[in-house]
């Protein structure tokens, strides 16, 4: 989890990734960010995000980016 709360504070910085529960809603992060963030990581976690992956419930907060990314990560 540490090392994608350093990964988020890298695509935006000063947004309270441990707390905000909802990053999309509260537009602490923008349909852009999205797209930087998960090229992050896939690059990173050297993952596959398919589109049909790309949902707001997936990338609500840090807890639900990272339940995303150790359920693609069992499926691989």
């Amino acid at each position: 989890m540490e090392e994608l709360i350093t990964i988020l504070e890298g695509v935006k910085p000063g947004v309270d990734f441990r707390n905000n529960q909802d990053l999309i809603g509260s537009g602490a992060i923008k349909s852009l960010d999205m797209l930087v963030i998960i090229g992050q990581l896939m690059q990173e976690y050297e993952l596959d995000i398919p589109t049909e992956e790309i949902l707001p419930e997936n990338f609500k907060s840090a807890e639900s980016i990272y339940a995303l990314i150790e359920r693609l990560q069992k499926e691989e």
